[in-house]
């Protein structure tokens, strides 16, 4: 019997009526008053995250300017982007006199007429392919080149929430878009400028001439439309990067709805069907450097762009939510 009695004071001091119970509940567990799990000193919050944790500091915004910064392929982009409008003073310079003369003033004739001629034709040449590649690069390598170097499982497991973590991408690649965008025409305004001098612009077509500076506010805003022309092209490659591991294919995706919205705006048959095409206004931006600028083109042209955007952006985040991220 008192072998039988000692075993049993033995399990009620181990299952917590004696001083076991107070041991037990000392090494956290859970209810008991000790450091358990929502308990002071064990590392963990109220509600379940690690103390400290906020989800809102996770990824800053610098953070991700610095990392893509530092990136070859945003170094070599806006290498050229700055390079291109030197590249064609030399050019102009080079061939002076040898072309041939035509009965319109086309705006690549205009173009050694003074700065801002320059810049407008720098950045008519530009717009339909260079900054298509440049804005496409730096939307459709963000989330896909994070998967391609196996990194973007590791940026999730820090942990940063994904909608954070595409909201930030979001904005540095749309923040260095808006760069590449706007350093072309500038960096032309000014190799135009030294080169060609500074004087009144001449409008493609008529000749007519207007004073300079009448035209460089309009000249602000026919770049704030060419950035938001570039939306959807943007929007497309942030949906394929979120859509694929592979960044030259997010890349070329994006690319290649330009290319082919450029071939059914050809195709005359479809009348006023091609105004939905998301390139269709690209061009309307010339209208604003006329005598008499005009701006209703501009404006169908931004409700396509911001409306086919809107949306895509909108799938990208919801397709983000429910991928399963194994690189």
């Amino acid at each position: 019997m008192s072998d039988t009695d000692g075993a049993r004071g033995t399990m009620t001091g181990a299952t917590g009526d004696g001083p076991a119970r107070s041991r037990v509940a000392g090494n956290g567990v859970p209810g008991n008053g000790g450091p358990g799990n929502g308990g002071p000193g064990n590392g963990v919050a109220e509600n379940g995250s690690a103390r400290g944790y906020a989800p809102g500091r996770t990824l800053p915004l610098a953070v991700e300017v610095v990392r893509q910064f530092k990136r070859r392929r945003t170094l070599v982009m806006f290498g050229l982007l700055l390079a291109l409008p030197w590249i064609l003073v030399i050019a102009f310079k080079v061939g002076a006199g040898s072309g041939q003369p035509t009965t319109t003033l086309r705006i690549s004739d205009l173009a050694t007429e003074g700065g801002l001629n320059f810049a407008a034709f720098a950045l008519s040449v530009s717009a339909s392919f260079l900054l298509v590649v440049a804005v496409a690069l730096f939307c459709g390598d963000t989330v896909a080149g994070e998967a391609s170097w196996s990194s973007l499982r590791y940026l999730l497991a820090a942990p940063i929430p994904r909608d954070r973590l595409l909201r930030q991408k979001l904005i540095v690649a749309m923040g260095y878009s808006a760069a590449a965008v706007i350093c072309l025409p500038m960096m032309a305004l000014l190799a135009g400028t030294l080169a060609f001098g500074w004087n009144d612009v001449r409008v493609p077509g008529t000749g007519e001439t207007i004073a300079a500076l009448d035209v460089l506010p309009r000249f602000g805003v026919v770049i704030g439309y060419a950035l938001v022309s570039q939306f959807v092209v943007a929007a497309l490659a942030f949906l394929l990067s979120v859509s694929t591991d592979s960044p030259l294919g997010a890349v070329g995706g994006a690319v290649g709805l330009v290319i082919v919205s450029n071939i059914l705006q050809a195709v005359e048959a479809l009348g006023w069907l091609r105004e939905f095409l998301p390139t269709f206004w690209n061009t309307a931006w010339l209208d604003a450097l006329a005598p008499q600028p005009e701006y209703d083109g501009m404006l169908k042209g931004v409700a396509v762009s911001v409306t086919y955007s809107a949306i895509l952006i909108a799938f990208a985040f919801r397709r983000f939510r429910a991928k399963d991220v194994v690189s």
